[in-house]
């Protein structure tokens, strides 16, 4: 059987190319509105981020998502970013990988 190749993405705050299910989609629209993007699929400017909740307080103190994105980014937004990262990888510990 012919081996599937995983599509790789690169999470903007480490730099690690990782597979794209290890990590959550941040999108901006041509409006500027800021969502997540856990389909992947959103039409407007992306940016990866690993789920990893380290990684999200990193990318808040360091404002990367701010400078990646081209917009300013509310506490709010990084809150909302940290409960869904810590919920998903609970679920991947919970579940393995599906």
């Amino acid at each position: 059987m012919k081996k599937r190749k995983i599509p790789m993405r690169k999470s903007v705050v480490s730099g690690e190319m990782k597979p794209k299910k290890e990590l959550v989609r941040i999108t901006r629209s041509k409006e500027g509105e800021v969502s997540l993007d856990p389909s992947g699929k959103m039409p407007g400017r992306g940016a990866y981020i690993a789920l990893e909740p380290e990684e999200v307080k990193k990318a808040q103190t360091s404002k990367v998502l701010d400078r990646v994105l081209e917009t300013t980014l509310t506490d709010e937004f990084y809150q909302e970013l940290l409960e869904y990262v810590e919920h998903q990888k609970a679920r991947k510990e919970l579940f393995g990988n599906e």
